[in-house]
């Protein structure tokens, strides 16, 4: 028995850790190592029985933003604290406040779920840097807008309480998928005043962080991948059923999507309805290899909407292709290439140029709404290859979401025996070929004695030319 178990014991052990790390994959995204949502409760001044705390939630995420309907956050009181007024944001329910006759309490939840206020909001329900609608743009493409602040005075602690960190905190931004942390207790936050001359310290400090899993957010993908080249005519669709499968009425122009975040009243509204393909994803990303040039190679990136019912303000798509390692320029979209762990395939980051294309509009009644660039890289010449699929992306993201990828035996591939024709042309070269040529038939013509004849036959064609273009001098 004991000689079964010493056989067992490693295939064992591999096998949890293969588990754990399909848990950590989950939990851990490669392409964006340290991306987070942090929040801190700053509790800045004292109360009777309670204090006054400035919570800030910070996107600490590369590329995934937080988009419509906004971020949510909730948590559990640890004693009997209830919000007596808030700014910058509210609590979806008051709850009962009975027990208080002589005040009216903004929320006597033990479980107070607070929502962002919009920028039609009251001037005096205000805050700094409130009121965006709980949208959250990603650190690396607007880190000015990356964090949202909204005050709350607590009470019902009794005299001289200093209170305790609220328990079970949950992040929706906008749907389940964050996974946070307890609230602990850190470093006093310490800001600037007066120009920077005076250090100003909060009384005490409380900070969570918030991790991402695809897996708790949404188990469908909402965007997929289609591919084509200059040197095959096919055309690599989406793969069948990539975010969900039509209806078996081909006829139908409408469908509605199975990708769905949210839960509860919000989950109508979340409804997507799309135009019905064969993918049935609301995002399709295209990727055109179009040119091979000498020292440089050309692609086309669009990003096209199916969604009848939803524009997709300040997008942005994630590519990981081995060929950013050189110098790329993005024509039509703002690009940044992204530090990654673990991949020696670089990562760039696209997304759109303000009052331009940042909106990537609803699809309409004959046609879907997309944007559009072209990419011109800069060629390694010991890597840079068209065979075996070099040229096409190893992994593509829309709003931080994992898209579908095509199977590999699908993509369009050299044709046979291309290797020599496909070969980019040397411009250097070409163009000595057609001075030699020039200067040669020069030479042949003024040997021949056609030179003053050529010059009466342009001289009778010049009142004829001069009628007929009267800029021409």
């Amino acid at each position: 028995m004991e000689l079964i178990f010493s056989y067992l014991h490693p295939f064992t052990l591999a096998f949890a850790l293969l588990i754990a790390m399909g848990g950590l994959a989950d939990c851990y995204d490669p392409l964006d190592p340290y991306g987070n949502i942090t929040v801190t409760f700053d509790i800045h001044q004292w109360t009777n029985d309670g204090y006054v705390a400035r919570v800030t939630i910070q996107n600490y995420h590369q590329y995934r933003h937080v988009d419509q309907p906004g971020w949510k956050i909730g948590w559990t009181w640890a004693d009997n604290e209830i919000i007596l007024s808030m700014s910058g944001a509210f609590a979806t329910e008051q709850g009962n406040c009975s027990d208080f006759k002589f005040q009216s309490p903004h929320s006597c939840e033990k479980d107070p779920v607070i929502v962002d206020l919009g920028p039609d909001a009251s001037p005096q329900n205000m805050t700094d840097a409130c009121c965006r609608g709980g949208l959250l743009s990603s650190y690396t493409i607007n880190p000015a807008n990356s964090f949202s602040f909204f005050e709350v005075t607590v009470g019902n602690l009794g005299m001289n309480a200093s209170g305790h960190a609220p328990r079970n905190l949950t992040l929706w931004a906008p749907g389940p998928g964050y996974t946070c942390g307890l609230l602990e207790d850190v470093d006093p936050t310490v800001s600037l005043e007066i120009g920077g001359r005076r250090q100003v310290q909060v009384f005490r400090t409380w900070k969570s962080t918030c991790t991402y899993s695809t897996f708790l957010a949404n188990k469908t993908p909402v965007c997929c991948v289609s591919l084509s080249t200059f040197y095959n005519p096919k055309v690599t669709p989406c793969p069948v059923c990539s975010c969900g499968c039509r209806d078996a009425d081909k006829s139908t122009a409408l469908c509605i999507s199975q990708i769905n975040q949210l839960q509860g009243p919000d989950f109508i509204k979340s409804q997507d309805i799309v135009h019905c393909s064969d993918h049935m994803c609301p995002v399709r990303v295209h990727w055109h290899v179009q040119n091979n040039y000498v020292g440089h190679w050309r692609v086309k990136v669009t990003v096209s909407n199916y969604n009848y019912k939803r524009n997709y303000s300040n997008w942005n798509v994630v590519v990981q292709h081995p060929g950013f390692s050189q110098k790329a320029t993005a024509y039509s979209f703002n690009s940044s290439v992204l530090p990654s762990a673990g991949f020696s395939e670089k990562v760039a980051l696209f997304w759109g140029i303000s009052y331009n294309n940042e909106e990537l509009l609803q699809a309409g009644e004959n046609q879907v709404g997309s944007v559009t660039t072209q990419i011109l890289l800069e060629k390694d010449s010991e890597s840079f290859t068209l065979s075996n699929g070099w040229a096409l992306p190893r992994r593509v993201y829309f709003n931080g979401e994992n898209c579908e990828m095509p199977l590999p035996d699908t993509f369009p591939m050299l044709p046979n025996a291309a290797s020599s024709s496909l070969k980019p042309v040397n411009n250097c070269f070409f163009i000595l070929q057609i001075l030699f040529f020039l200067t040669f038939t020069s030479q042949l013509i003024n040997l021949l004695g056609f030179d003053k004849q050529l010059n009466k036959f342009c001289l009778s064609l010049q009142p004829h030319f001069l009628i007929h273009n009267p800029l021409s001098f």
